[in-house]
């Protein structure tokens, strides 16, 4: 992830914080925490890239839910044991649950979509949102500076063994799929080889 956002450049890297903290994209965040210690990104632009881009999405899904949230909840019957999930813990821990959905893996973005199903006013939902959007950018982004702060040269060198070994990595699967690939053509060559000779033993087949 690290190699990635410095190779697409400080600008594409700002762009790609903003779509990864739309969704549950707290490792996006705590990387581009990590590059604003190294200096190849702001903190202050990280921060404010990340609060919008979060406080964004959460409010479209809740205005979402609000309006049609029972039809689209219908057509997805896969989601239904995270969305009981979610109705029992916002049932349980209203306001805390709001404050903190972000935080819980697994039905993250999904939360506001049932929430805006479950009747809570707008006007509540905008200012616990608004609430929650500065938590969670605080906590995700100044996490990941202080991850630079105190393991940045750790995380240099783990970098760099990832990448050596994803090298050696890609160049085995390629193998792998290749003799795949040769054995499934050999494997269907047998056996149409087989079952000409079986037509020609007994036409009728």
């Amino acid at each position: 992830m690290i190699d990635f956002l410095t190779e697409m450049g400080p600008h594409l890297a700002y762009f790609i914080l903003f779509l990864g903290a739309c969704v549950e994209g707290e490792s996006v965040v705590l990387t581009a925490g990590f590059l604003a210690y190294t200096g190849f990104l702001k903190l202050e632009w990280v921060m404010i890239i990340a609060f919008f881009s979060t406080l964004f999405a959460d409010q479209i899904l809740f205005f979402i839910g609000h309006s049609r949230g029972a039809r689209i909840l219908a057509r997805h019957p896969e989601w239904q044991e995270r969305t009981k999930r979610i109705f029992r813990l916002l049932h349980k821990h209203n306001i805390l649950f709001i404050l903190g959905f972000r935080f819980v893996y697994g039905i993250r973005t999904l939360s506001p979509l049932v929430i805006g199903t479950a009747g809570i006013s707008v006007k509540r939902f905008i200012i616990l949102n608004f609430v929650a959007a500065i938590i969670w950018t605080i906590i995700s982004c100044v996490g990941g500076y202080m991850l630079g702060y105190f393991f940045a040269d750790k995380i240099e060198q783990i970098v760099h063994q990832i990448g050596h070994y994803q090298k050696i990595v890609v160049l085995t699967l390629a193998v792998l799929i290749i003799f795949s690939l040769g054995g499934i053509c050999i494997y269907r060559k047998i056996v149409e080889a087989r079952k000409k000779k079986k037509n020609r033993i007994d036409p009728s087949v």
